[in-house]
């Protein structure tokens, strides 16, 4: 993993548009955490997550994740702790935090954080590989502060 200074220099600078593109946010996060798959959710007026960006999330699964309420699911819950769940391994998980959809993303360690600024919940992000994998506390902190300075723009 490179240097954190240069993931959140490369965000700030797509944040620094008019109208970021959400895509190639996410899509900078993934390259990062050399993670395949990975949504981009803000919540809504009625407190329901909507999907704003995803890579690699087959078709199907789609309308299964455009909407999610808080305390459902990885982004769900993470969005409800206000603070960031992990799976090692998403497709052996039986700990009942993953939907069983979730299983059908043929990810294995995953990782669903708040967009949280000033305490304020915006959204969550979730990201992915296709291996059993641990983030490192460092690896946590850094998506929590990626989520905060989305969080900023947000605001």
């Amino acid at each position: 993993m490179t240097n954190s200074k240069k993931i959140i220099a490369a965000i700030h600078t797509e944040l620094s548009k008019d109208t970021p593109n959400w895509d190639t946010l996410l899509k900078i996060i993934l390259e990062y955490f050399d993670c395949s798959t990975g949504t981009l959710h803000f919540l809504d007026k009625d407190a329901l997550l909507q999907l704003q960006s995803q890579v690699g999330i087959p078709e199907f699964l789609i309308p299964k994740l455009s909407t999610i309420p808080i305390g459902k699911g990885m982004a769900g819950i993470a969005a409800e702790r206000r603070k960031p769940v992990e799976m090692c391994n998403l497709q052996t998980d039986d700990s009942g935090v993953a939907r069983p959809s979730a299983k059908d993303t043929k990810v294995e360690g995953s990782l669903a954080a708040p967009l949280l600024h000033n305490e304020k919940l915006y959204g969550t992000i979730g990201i992915a590989k296709p291996v059993p994998y641990d983030f490192t506390e460092a690896e946590i902190n850094l998506l929590m502060e990626i989520g905060e300075v989305i969080s900023k723009k947000l605001s």
